[in-house]
């Protein structure tokens, strides 16, 4: 199923199609969702996409908002609604976000190199709990948001951060390692939480487990992101967090996700990055973080192990080899302008990107 979305979506979303028709047979079914869907449907996920996602092997999202339903007004329809729709009606309880920076993109990580150097973590976000799910509403002067956890939703996305962190370490050979975030000082919910994670710890007596406070972990992801392996954390810390860690590349553009639920269910495949409504339609979005987004999907959607790894070796190769797209050599991360880089790097669009990612594979 592919979903395009606003923006940009459209654009990153036809480049991801040719990669994957350049890999072999998929049948594609494409629906709208979000802003789009607000236009054509008056709401932003419809009962009828819903249960078509449901019965794909796998989702990709290109991205969803934009300026043009950006509303205070707590009944208008909105294009995240589509999102939180999307999670909570195919049962995708777990974000994962990898961050590595590529080694062609070190040098555009606000971060100084040596800092940087080494970093591949991965983000275990909650999905489905917490406050964006707990009841919400105005009384005159006064809001309320309320965050409510449950013992099983805690401990099934703590197994999923203990298992991923085990996987890892058999790629990487360190010792695996769990990061739990919580605000355990100040929240009941963060009480639940770290019990909770505590308890399922004693199932991995291999995995090393520690706990951080979230503003101590916001600020360790800055000074030492190297040192983390497995970040896991509840649905608003996770928000936050994986979309810092995310800089660390140097770019939103540059980062997928995969949203899983149970085994055997279909996934929910979608790139970091927002729809950019500023630069839709210039033919200059980034197509990378859709790529490698696609590689999570034939990792962990369809078991082609290979084929991800081929992904991702194609976009390394087009990055060591200086093509950037404009968000890769200034403006959104503090970099130069495109005078002051290494003339070894070359501006291109979105269609000049995807040549290269495809002559690469």
């Amino acid at each position: 199923m592919l979903l395009p979305g606003d923006g940009i979506g459209p654009e990153i979303v036809a480049a991801a199609r040719r990669l994957l028709e350049a890999l072999g047979e998929f049948d594609f079914d494409e629906q709208l969702m979000g802003g789009c869907s607000i236009d054509a449907h008056g709401v932003a996920l419809t009962d009828d996409v819903l249960g078509a996602c449901r019965k794909a092997d796998a989702v990709l999202l290109g991205a969803v908002g934009g300026p043009k339903w950006d509303t205070t007004d707590p009944d208008a329809p909105r294009p995240e609604q589509g999102l939180l729709g999307l999670r909570k009606g195919m049962g995708l309880y777990a974000n994962l976000r990898p961050v590595r920076p590529s080694p062609a993109l070190v040098g555009a990580s606000p971060l100084r190199e040596e800092r940087i150097s080494g970093t591949d973590l991965l983000v275990v976000r909650e999905l489905t709990g917490g406050i964006y799910f707990g009841d919400s509403g105005r009384s005159g002067a006064e809001a309320h948001d309320t965050c409510e956890y449950s013992e099983a939703e805690v401990e099934r996305i703590a197994h999923t951060g203990f298992r991923a962190a085990r996987r890892r370490a058999e790629v990487s050979g360190r010792v695996p390692r769990v990061s739990s975030v919580d605000k355990a000082n100040v929240l009941e919910t963060s009480r639940l939480w770290r019990e909770v994670v505590g308890r399922v710890a004693t199932e991995y007596p291999d995995v090393e487990l520690d706990h951080l406070l979230v503003d101590n972990a916001a600020m360790q992801l800055v000074s030492r992101p190297a040192e983390f392996d497995v970040i896991l954390t509840e649905n608003l810390f996770g928000d936050i967090l994986s979309d810092e860690s995310a800089m660390l590349t140097g770019s939103l553009g540059m980062l997928p996700s995969a949203s899983l639920g149970e085994e055997g269910a279909p996934g929910l495949f979608e790139p970091v990055h927002g729809s950019a409504p500023d630069i839709a339609g210039q033919g200059i979005a980034n197509p990378l973080a859709t790529f490698l987004t696609v590689g999570m999907m034939l990792r962990h959607g369809f078991g082609r192990a290979e084929e991800a790894r081929r992904i991702e070796a194609a976009v390394d190769r087009v990055l060591d080899d200086g093509l950037r797209t404009p968000d890769l050599l200034r403006g959104t991360v503090g970099t130069p302008p495109l005078a002051e880089h290494p003339t070894r790097e070359t501006q291109v669009g979105t269609e000049e990107m995807t040549a290269a990612v495809l002559r690469a594979l």
